[in-house]
């Protein structure tokens, strides 16, 4: 009896030892696909990639694998088919894809404001939304979602698609065409503005739009099964990214540098970057009352215009197209 007990002991003591030892073996990061609308290193994912480079999806137990999409409705028709389990889109893309038969819902929204607006020249004769009219626009893919968001622009101006020349351009060409002249206009992210600026020797502004469609800033976005079977995956995918974002709040400078080395593309850009998420900041982020959540009342607006202009067929019950319930976590 006693030579047992000396032996349940120091089993339990060398159970304690591996318990405490710094060399003790952890389980191993959970490895993730995620699906992005366009290339990870523009600088529209700054987020995304200050949470990667500063290890917040490593301090999750997560290794994520960014994978591109070709734009947010392609993204979420890839994660409503189990093809990966997470995404970005825009806060708009669910009511599209909903009425489509797609299963999926947006987990946090990355900021208050819109994530494109129009970006026309300066010294151009575009003064209002009224004098689009006949004029060429560019737009990253037919597919995306600010293209939808620029259908609803025009409409709060009684202009239609047909009242106007869309072009799908591409990441690229979005900006490169309208900055060599052969668009008049653009649907613009900071980063499309701030590259188009730069090769017009700063002749490029957003334009002042007295009635705004109300469309939203870029959303991370799950399907419902992944939702209802691993939250727990969601949530820590959603507090590294908010925490990528917070960071490019508090600091853009900083930020601008950690994005630098994480895309190398950008190294000796780094002042361009501050740049770019400063307005970021002001444009896109900024008055978020708590930081990735959804504002119901502008869902409910958007998915409205979408309905009215038969982009979709029926409006879904708002709960079906978002989530609150990852935001606002602390670990």
């Amino acid at each position: 009896m006693k030579n047992a007990l000396v032996s349940f002991s120091f089993k339990l003591a060398a159970v304690a030892v591996v318990v405490a030892s710094p060399f003790a073996v952890h389980a191993a990061p959970e490895e993730v696909n995620y699906l992005l609308p366009a290339p990870p290193t523009l600088p529209a994912f700054a987020p995304w990639m200050i949470a990667q480079q500063r290890g917040y999806y490593a301090d999750e137990n997560i290794k994520v694998n960014f994978v591109l999409g070709k734009g947010g409705v392609d993204v979420a028709k890839q994660i409503g088919a189990g093809n990966a389990v997470i995404g970005g889109a825009i806060g708009d893309t669910p009511i599209i894809v909903r009425a489509n038969g797609v299963p999926v819902k947006a987990v946090a929204v990355l900021g208050a404001g819109s994530l494109s607006a129009l970006a026309v020249k300066k010294d151009g004769p575009i003064k209002s939304v009224a004098d689009l009219k006949g004029k060429t626009l560019t737009v990253i893919s037919y597919s995306d979602t600010t293209y939808y968001a620029l259908l609803g622009t025009l409409k709060k101006y009684n202009l239609s698609k047909n009242d106007v020349s869309i072009q799908a351009a591409g990441p690229a060409g979005v900006w490169q065409l309208f900055a060599a002249g052969k668009s008049e206009g653009m649907a613009a992210t900071p980063d499309w503005l701030v590259d188009a600026d730069e090769a017009t020797n700063g002749n490029v502004e957003y334009l002042k739009i007295d009635k705004p469609f109300n469309s939203m800033a870029q959303a991370i976005i799950a399907s419902d099964e992944t939702i209802k079977k691993n939250p727990d995956l969601i949530k820590r995918l959603v507090r590294a990214t908010l925490r990528g974002m917070q960071d490019v709040m508090k600091d853009p400078k900083s930020a601008a540098a950690t994005y630098a080395q994480a895309a190398p593309a950008f190294k000796g850009k780094e002042e361009k970057l501050e740049r770019i998420l400063r307005l970021y900041n002001k444009y896109v982020y900024a008055d978020q009352k708590v930081l990735g959540q959804m504002d119901t009342a502008r869902l409910a607006e958007v998915q409205k215009f979408y309905v009215s202009e038969g982009i979709v067929s029926k409006a879904a019950p708002l709960t079906d197209l978002y989530t609150n319930q990852f935001v606002g976590v602390e670990r």
